[in-house]
């Protein structure tokens, strides 16, 4: 251990215990000695617990380190070669596109897990030259690329380890070598989940399918998963000794105030009032956290305010639109959106999972980039998605206030529905992180008022540790239902990325 970083008396005995654990599935975390799988092992789980600021994402990191380290290989979402006896496998994952690029922000070489139940099929040509990329065959005879590309394509890939990224800088796109998605047939070894917290009983059952030995790391303190219908979190349901609470939070270098009011929370006696009061105060001594009387609309375009009640979102999504000029008939380039699913027959699965597979998965964040060439579908930016320039046939659905039926001001027969993202839920913000974040305090003000209480405590302390422990930087407690005026039109131009390889070819 003497190139991890110093752990507090809780973090090493989380660390003994995944160093047993690994031990027992034939991998050896200190001395890096590594055996082959054995089948036959009974499954087994631990889950790393704790707050935010007590250490999960270092231990997290410090483990994949010590893994990589003594050999076992991190499985890539974008190929994967053959099998060998001897190979001992770690996939780093997160329930969706935002968590996981916060994990790769800090390092961490995560992808969200569908990524890893599905996995790419690609032309059998294109195949041969994914092998010899990777070491695994000999350089393929120019074909449908020749020297020049294939050349290209090596020293691309020397640079990113990235197949689809090789055959992208070679001139292709993912339809040009990906024919379909397929559910993954091989197991995998280890699985490193992150915001395990979000995850549900059928996601954690496909999970156990595919990895005899998982890890959790999740914070008992947010939202379960299904707000309102008494689901707990699943590292909650395992045995005792096999939790590890990180119970210490650490200082950090830059001494956050956020955290400190995130903390506060823990409290029994501590009222709504009181905490609002602490909010105030770390606003006149701290320039990280802001109060103020307006929504800020420019900030609405990237970071959506946080909210308790769908009315609420409702009427901050209208007046958001309203204030960019945002006509009702059609969507204008830099609005966010939030998908809600995908409309398909079963008929069109293979098209379903080719969507999800690049991103477009319940709860993706997205920002809409213009119509694209067919009638129906939109360019679109999936934030926090490794590949995130794609087109789709698209659903938009902005609901009005006192309607049933939405206003749909853009829509293909089916395809990736999609709601407005200016303003969203506190429960789907989970997992995700924004730089600066607005919480809309009315809301928190009114579920204290309700004094409903969740997993034995108060329903309004556990929305109010969620919303702001979604600042990374800077928080902004909004006190009134008032909207600034935007300071500068919607755009895109933040959002220019390099052409991606599994850009959607939907449209071809």
């Amino acid at each position: 251990m003497a190139d991890l970083p110093a752990l507090s008396p809780d973090q090493s005995d989380a660390w003994a215990s995944v160093s047993a654990l690994l031990a027992q599935a034939g991998v050896g975390l200190d001395d890096g000695d590594l055996a082959p799988a054995n089948p036959d092992r009974a499954p087994s789980v631990l889950a790393i617990t704790g707050k935010a600021g007590s250490g999960k994402t270092l231990l997290l990191a410090a483990l994949t380190k010590a893994l990589r380290k003594a050999g076992v290989d991190i499985v890539s979402p974008d190929w994967e070669g053959k099998r060998k006896k001897d190979r001992r496998t770690l996939a780093i994952l997160a329930p969706t596109n935002k968590a996981a690029s916060v994990l790769r922000a800090k390092g961490v070489p995560a992808t969200t897990i569908h990524r890893i139940l599905y996995t790419p099929v690609y032309d059998p040509e294109f195949e041969k030259v994914a092998e010899w990329l990777s070491g695994q065959g000999d350089r393929p005879a120019a074909g449908q690329l020749t020297d020049i590309q294939l050349d290209r394509a090596k020293e691309s890939y020397g640079l990113h380890g990235s197949v689809p990224a090789a055959l992208a800088a070679a001139g292709l796109r993912g339809s040009d070598f990906i024919t379909g998605w397929k559910r993954r047939e091989e197991p995998l070894d280890l699985g490193f989940i992150d915001e395990s917290s979000m995850l549900d009983e059928r996601q954690f059952d496909d999970l156990r399918e595919i990895f005899p030995t998982l890890v959790l790391f999740g914070d008992p303190a947010q939202l379960p998963p299904v707000q309102g219908q008494g689901g707990g979190m699943v590292f909650e349901r395992l045995p005792r000794d096999k939790v590890k609470a990180l119970t210490r939070v650490h200082r950090q270098a830059t001494d956050s105030p956020i955290l400190d009011l995130a903390h506060a929370l823990a409290d029994p006696a501590l009222e709504f009032d009181a905490f609002e009061d602490m909010v105030q105060e770390a606003a006149r001594r701290d320039e990280r956290v802001h109060v103020s009387g307006r929504v800020d609309s420019d900030l609405m375009a990237r970071s959506p305010v946080l909210v308790w009640r769908n009315a609420t979102r409702i009427k901050l999504i209208h007046a958001f639109r309203t204030a960019h000029g945002a006509p009702e008939t059609e969507l204008l380039p830099g609005e966010p959106l939030i998908c809600d699913g995908i409309e398909l027959p079963l008929k069109h699965r293979k098209k379903r999972l080719d969507l999800e597979a690049r991103g477009l998965i319940k709860g993706a964040q997205v920002i809409y980039l213009g119509p694209g060439k067919r009638p129906g579908f939109s360019r679109l930016h999936v934030i926090g998605a490794e590949e995130p320039q794609v087109s789709a046939a698209s659903i938009v659905k902005i609901e009005k206030e006192g309607e049933e039926e939405p206003f749909i001001p853009y829509a293909a027969q089916m395809g990736a529905t999609f709601l407005h993202g200016a303003a969203v839920t506190i429960h789907k913000a989970q997992g995700s992180q924004w730089d600066t974040v607005q919480v809309f305090a009315p809301d928190i003000f009114v579920a204290a008022k309700v004094g409903r209480v969740e997993a034995g405590q108060p329903l309004w302390k556990r929305l109010a540790y969620v919303a702001i422990t979604r600042a990374s930087h800077e928080l902004r407690w909004i006190v009134a239902n008032r909207l600034a005026r935007p300071q500068a039109p919607l755009g895109i131009e933040d959002l220019k990325a390099p052409p991606s390889a599994l850009a959607l070819a939907a449209e071809d």
